[in-house]
């Protein structure tokens, strides 16, 4: 997309001999940003920059190519320049060294002074301080000035421009301006400003603007052969035409009569107790189908709700979803809800049905063990004391839990509650089975106890 004609006149009048020769480039930069506050509109500039650069009879001074130079900078200030898009502009002036045939549009070469200013600009993102009193300067001073034996080292800068340029594709280094250059410039029209202007709004103005158009080369590329099709497969070529959509219209919908009726039991279910006979109608419609338990409306959020009010649906529902990618999250909220007679019947029964994680299961008994000790009610106290003991026989019993992994806390718990018979029964069931593990030990033979000696037999 092309500059407006006021936008491009505003860019010449930057750009003509009497401003580069009075404005420094601080005083440029101001007016630049302030005419192109837009960032938007920046590379539409900067192309029209490089064209202006790139044709010497536009900018015929080399004061005022530096100036053009150096707003192309300014576009990209405060970033590497190796990100910038005109970075093969910079590594174009600055290392090429040879001659140019001005016909093919290349820009001109510049001075040395020029190319140490200019590489002090690029060479980092944050110009140093002795470059930012070089900007108090008018470009026509910079071009007078006489670099002397300042010289930068451009070997780091070089590096990542000519990175920078390689990744270019070779159609876009072998393309063609479509605008070239008058090889005759001192017998040239364009010697007066007015037809300067009238050309450089004729090239970059307007919707047919040229100025991003180029010759490039044809990528010619030997056409492939044709492909064979003698004993192709007939589906591939079919030769009946009168095709048509065959849709699905029960395509995932969930077929189950009782679905409804389902999802309105499991929302009571969640709030209130079942009666038995509803109870039995929420399982037998799931026994029919398998995949209905994913579709009843149960999260793990809502899974404590369903334990306390119907402990047996409970079960079943959470033994049909142990193949759900969800289940551990299931045993998470079961281990740490507040323990209830509900709850451990649910853990109690799902322990002989099916192998828990003994983390999980551990997680529960060391919550019921500190949920009766923090409890302040007595006789409630007392209630629960018995439930996790009757609990925890069972589990023992069963061997659903090893006693050495939890031997000591639930010992702790004995003592502590050894006024209850059940406290003081689990106590004793815990000694008897470590009594009976030490007797399964081996025991050490008279010869290797540690206090035998060889000389004790010969003095009998």
């Amino acid at each position: 997309m092309a500059l407006s004609t006021k936008d491009m006149m505003y860019l010449t009048n930057l750009l003509t001999e009497s401003a580069v020769n009075s404005s420094s480039f601080e005083v440029l930069a101001e007016g630049f940003h302030k005419h192109f506050p837009n960032k938007s509109d920046h590379f539409k500039v900067g192309n029209a920059l490089v064209l202006l650069l790139r044709n010497q009879d536009l900018l015929p001074h080399a004061d005022q190519r530096l100036a053009a130079l150096f707003f192309l900078w300014e576009i990209s200030k405060g970033e590497p320049i190796s990100t910038s898009p005109f970075a093969p502009v910079f590594a174009h002036v600055l290392f090429s060294e040879n001659e140019r045939n001005q016909i093919v549009n290349l820009i001109p070469p510049i001075g040395k002074g020029e190319k140490v200013f200019i590489s002090q600009l690029v060479s980092s993102s944050i110009p140093p301080r002795d470059v930012l009193a070089l900007l108090k300067k008018t470009p026509h001073q910079i071009v007078s000035l006489d670099p002397g034996s300042n010289m930068v080292d451009w070997s780091s800068l070089k590096g990542s421009l000519a990175e920078k340029h390689a990744e270019l594709p070779a159609e876009s280094k072998a393309a063609l301006s479509c605008i070239i250059a008058d090889p005759e410039t001192e017998n040239s029209s364009m010697n007066s400003q007015s037809n300067v202007a009238s050309v450089i709004d004729m090239l970059m103005c307007g919707n047919r603007s040229p100025i991003n158009s180029h010759f490039k080369p044809e990528f010619i590329r030997v056409p492939p052969p044709l492909h064979i099709c003698e004993d192709e497969l007939v589906w591939l070529h079919p030769g009946e035409r009168d095709h048509f959509i065959a849709w699905d219209n029960v395509m995932g919908i969930n077929n189950s009569a009782g679905l409804q009726e389902v999802r309105k039991l499991m929302a009571k279910a969640f709030k209130e107790p079942l009666l038995l006979a509803k109870q039995q109608q929420l399982l037998s419609e799931l026994e029919k189908d398998q995949k209905l338990v994913y579709h009843i409306g149960l999260t793990p959020a809502k899974f404590p709700g369903l334990v306390e009010n119907n402990p047996i649906p409970a079960i079943e529902i959470l033994l049909r979803l142990m193949q759900s990618n969800q289940i551990t999250e299931y045993f998470s909220v079961l281990v740490n809800m507040d323990m209830s007679l509900h709850s451990m019947e649910v853990v109690n029964r799902l322990t002989t049905a099916v192998d828990l994680p003994q983390e999980f299961v551990h997680l529960y008994i060391s919550n019921c063990i500190s949920t009766c000790e923090a409890m302040e009610d007595r006789s409630m106290q007392n209630r629960h004391v018995r439930l996790v003991c009757v609990f925890l026989q069972s589990l023992i019993r069963n061997k659903i839990i090893n006693v050495k992994d939890l031997f000591i806390e639930m010992q702790a718990f004995c003592i502590e509650f050894s006024h209850i018979r059940e406290a003081a029964g689990l106590f004793r069931l815990l000694k008897n089975m470590d009594s009976d593990q030490q007797q399964q030990q081996p025991q050490p033979t008279q010869n290797n106890a540690p206090n035998a000696t060889p000389s004790s037999t010969s003095k009998k």
